[in-house]
């Protein structure tokens, strides 16, 4: 379940002192559902979906990438429509704020970091866990 995730990326957040952390989200099948037409967006989110991602947009100790396999020119329209929702996303399919540290831990060339991933491939339930999000949310800092 996402909540787990995110509770623990909370709690890591809390013990190594991190100022952020980072949430990957798909788009088809996570946050709105897909009519696998090309060339026309799907816009109709699941429910709860566009009230958990303004919750988490309005978090300044969260960064959203929108972690997604569509084209460049269907990204442009719905980083446009997540923007006119009130959804903002600091990536898009990258991670810069966690560069690969060659003398480091992890390389993130080609896998960006993240510390929960919503999506449904990973078994994100869009049906079901927007609204544990959103229970989530107003609770998390009491952790």
């Amino acid at each position: 379940m996402i909540t787990t995730a995110i509770k623990s990326a909370f709690q890591k957040k809390k013990a190594r002192n991190w100022d952020t952390i980072f949430f990957a989200i798909d788009i088809h099948d996570t946050i709105v559902k897909s009519n696998y037409k090309a060339g026309d967006i799907p816009t109709e989110f699941y429910p709860y979906a566009k009230e958990a991602l303004v919750k988490l947009t309005a978090r300044k100790d969260i960064k959203l990438i929108l972690y997604t396999c569509s084209h460049p020119h269907e990204v442009e329209k719905y980083l446009e429509f997540f923007e006119g929702h009130g959804i903002h996303f600091d990536f898009v399919n990258e991670n810069p704020d966690v560069p690969t540290d060659t003398n480091g831990y992890g390389n993130y060339d080609k896998k960006p970091y993240f510390n929960a991933l919503f999506d449904d491939k990973a078994g994100f339930n869009p049906e079901r866990e927007w609204l544990d999000v959103i229970v989530l949310l107003d609770v998390i800092d009491t952790f």
